[in-house]
């Protein structure tokens, strides 16, 4: 396996080359197996070109890897990670109004601005994300969870790719694509309905199972935020099913 020292921004003194370590991942891929997911403690790089990557998946090989070096919350600072918005803080209004500001150069815009809504009651739809955030505000994660949640949902994404899933483009989602660390931090550790679907459908699962499988994990993890989603999810659920009984 190839390697660079040290990485281009001195953060760590050695690197894998993520190529070579693929190509080991495809010659050990057990011929029973759906997928492997390798997961290596170096920092990886792809190119010359690359400062550090932090997985790749070959989905038509079935296999993908993922660094949990850069995941460490200790270099936040270093990566500009927002560890106060991470997910489900990410969806913060006055956070997201910022990061979406114009430059001053840019051109203002020609639509008109809409009036204040009052204010009202939530909708029930909103309920995941009301509970995740209000679990997550009560005990942000410590550093350790963080860094596992970090590795577990890269490795989710990865994953995701080998099951046939492209990048989303559709809703928040686990997998959208990341450009930086810095985005990483911001999207959610689920999938969205229409991938969601893809994953059940060809694991002939059923959500309400799924979820009751990731609120285990949650509440062993001590993960208050996801705990929260997934409640607020089978609760949305429950009441779409009584709002279809009453009308029938």
């Amino acid at each position: 396996i190839r390697t660079r020292s040290p990485s281009p921004d001195g953060v760590f003194p050695t690197q894998l080359n993520l190529n070579d370590v693929i190509d080991f991942a495809i010659d050990i891929l057990p011929t029973n197996a759906y997928a492997l997911l390798l997961i290596v403690s170096h920092d990886l790089f792809e190119d010359d070109d690359d400062v550090f990557v932090c997985g790749r998946a070959y989905g038509g090989s079935r296999v993908a890897v993922i660094s949990t070096a850069r995941y460490n919350p200790h270099l936040d600072d270093i990566h500009n990670v927002d560890r106060l918005h991470a997910w489900p803080a990410s969806h913060c209004a006055e956070y997201i109004n910022a990061i979406g500001k114009p430059t001053s150069s840019s051109q203002p815009s020609s639509r008109k601005s809409r009036p204040k809504s009052q204010s009202q009651s939530p909708s029930f739809t909103s309920l995941p994300l009301q509970s995740a955030l209000s679990s997550h505000l009560e005990q942000l994660p410590s550093s350790t969870l963080l860094w596992l949640i970090r590795t577990c949902q890269t490795s989710a994404h990865e994953l995701g790719h080998c099951f046939g899933l492209d990048h989303c483009v559709y809703y928040a989602c686990c997998m959208q694509g990341s450009a930086s660390l810095t985005e990483d931090a911001r999207q959610p550790p689920y999938l969205c309905p229409v991938c969601a679907e893809k994953v059940l459908s060809a694991t002939e699962a059923d959500s309400e199972t799924r979820m009751g499988k990731l609120i285990e994990v949650a509440v062993g993890w001590g993960w208050g935020a996801l705990q929260g989603w997934c409640r607020g999810v089978l609760e949305v659920a429950e009441r779409q099913k009584k709002d279809v009984g009453t009308k029938s």
